[in-house]
């Protein structure tokens, strides 16, 4: 007797595999003690397009340290390394969208020879459903250099809030909220950037 075939495999998305796969070790706290550098603590969610909370989404930061410098290998500029600060976070959000990072205020880094960029966080964003990853910055609302930043200036005005992190320290610490919005109402949606 031969055994009946079956049919096609139903197609299927990412995930949700990052909290048990990926999230193991979360990374969600970057400044070690004796990290230089004003702490902050940046939280938010991962919303769809309705407004729904995205359970299961995997975030990470990268930025420079508060002198301006990242902890790479590639970056040799002659500014202070900060053996505290890693520079590198990684974690996933709960039920509800909702992540945290525990870090430092960054200092600028520069674009080329002449001009800086403002404080930003690069942030990349992994989620059921996308088979790529996004890329995204964080800017600071509170900072006068974000409204210079040449990369930002490249982001149609209207567009630009979805990238400003408004700073919340009603609580005693300085808190930066900023929700990532993965498609929906173009005012809205957060701007996320293709590397090429």
């Amino acid at each position: 007797m031969t055994e009946p075939r079956p049919g096609p495999t139903p197609s299927q998305t990412v995930g949700p595999f990052f909290e048990p796969a990926l999230l193991r070790n979360r990374h969600d706290v970057l400044a070690g003690p004796g990290t230089e550098g004003e702490r902050i603590r940046v939280e938010g969610r991962v919303l769809d397009g309705d407004g729904a909370p995205v359970p299961d989404a995997l975030v990470e930061i990268w930025q420079a340290n508060a002198h301006g410098r990242y902890q790479h290998p590639a970056d040799r500029r002659d500014l202070p390394l900060d053996a505290a600060f890693s520079g590198f976070g990684r974690t996933g959000t709960d039920d509800e969208g909702r992540f945290c990072f525990e870090t430092i205020r960054p200092g600028p880094v520069p674009l080329d020879d002449a001009v800086a960029q403002a404080p930003h966080l690069c942030v990349t964003l992994f989620a059921r459903g996308l088979l790529s990853h996004l890329s995204t910055r964080l800017y600071f609302a509170d900072d006068p250099r974000t409204a210079d930043d040449p990369i930002l200036r490249l982001v149609p005005a209207a567009r630009r809030p979805t990238l400003l992190a408004r700073c919340d320290d009603a609580a005693g610490a300085v808190v930066y909220r900023w929700d990532v919005v993965l498609q929906g109402d173009p005012e809205t949606e957060t701007v996320f950037f293709a590397f090429r």
